[in-house]
């Protein structure tokens, strides 16, 4: 149930982030909602491996730059995930540019952050139901 929901909250911020940033969009408007959580799936996953390895291996990086550098390798993550989707998919979502995926993944991360604090299941009230 919890993969569910962390997919529905990043799904909304993939949406609200092609509603807001010039730059990002999606091509065929048809399939809107498929391609927000096929490109939701595909960024989870590549967050989850590629995304953890460069964390780690920038980590001095982004401790140096007080974590501006984590900004730049989400925005490379949300390009790779974008370009995957599109080779293995088809779907039609695009960034053009170094800046709107940096403004998205922006918004992304606060957005689904957010989300995840109201929908997500918390451990105090998974703990408060087993007294």
């Amino acid at each position: 149930m919890r993969f569910f929901v962390r997919w529905l909250c990043i799904a909304l911020a993939v949406a609200l982030a092609v509603w807001i940033v010039p730059g990002i969009g999606i091509h065929n408007e048809s399939n809107m909602w498929w391609t927000l959580i096929v490109v939701a799936a595909i960024l989870a996953l590549v967050n989850a491996t590629v995304g953890l390895v460069l964390k780690v291996l920038s980590l001095p990086l982004i401790i140096l730059t007080l974590g501006l550098f984590g900004v730049v390798v989400n925005a490379l993550m949300l390009k790779f995930a974008a370009w995957l989707s599109n080779g293995i998919f088809g779907t039609g979502f695009y960034v053009d540019g170094f800046w709107p995926a940096v403004w998205a993944s922006i918004i992304i991360s606060i957005v689904s952050a957010f989300l995840w604090a109201i929908l997500g299941p918390s451990d105090n009230r998974n703990a408060s139901s087993r007294r």
